[in-house]
């Protein structure tokens, strides 16, 4: 299974200069209780991002791939040059958290989605490509002061 997880404001901003944009301990928690010891995929500059948090200590995950047309040694993730490959021939349960570019082009291939709605407009410069939510069925949702953690599951065809 191809999971995305990510969180979102009501314009669908997902982070400022390679951060997130705000800083809600729920959202936080309910991420690492999806992510944690699970394999996951990212971008160069998401795993950069998370190395500013854990600059000594190993990424929290079962496994770590990071997607890069480049060719690039990562001490602790598994280096993916060919992300279309990877998405079609995995047979992982894998989780995608970030940035921009890989989750625009994993969706295509996700089976499910991790949505948190941030219920107040914040500040950034990095946004949440535009998707069609109508081809996934709402199976749970729950509203917590100022989020709305949500779960969407592909329609069968």
């Amino acid at each position: 299974m191809i999971a995305l997880i990510w969180a979102m404001d009501e314009n669908r901003l997902i982070g400022k200069d390679n951060l997130l944009p705000w800083h809600y301990p729920k959202d936080l928690q309910y991420f690492k209780n999806h992510t944690f010891n699970q394999s996951v995929l990212m971008g160069d500059l998401t795993y950069q991002s998370l190395k500013t948090y854990y600059k000594t200590k190993p990424l929290p995950f079962k496994k770590s791939y990071v997607a890069n047309i480049n060719d690039q040694d990562y001490p602790d993730a598994i280096h993916v040059k060919d992300l279309f490959q990877f998405l079609k021939d995995t047979q992982e349960d894998i989780f995608i958290i970030g940035g921009k570019t890989i989750y625009q082009l994993s969706l295509p291939y996700a089976d499910r989605l991790y949505i948190t709605y941030v219920l107040q407009a914040h500040e950034g410069n990095v946004y949440f490509p535009a998707f069609d939510l109508s081809k996934f069925v709402l199976i749970e949702k729950r509203l917590e002061e100022k989020l709305i953690f949500s779960v969407y599951e592909r329609k069968q065809p």
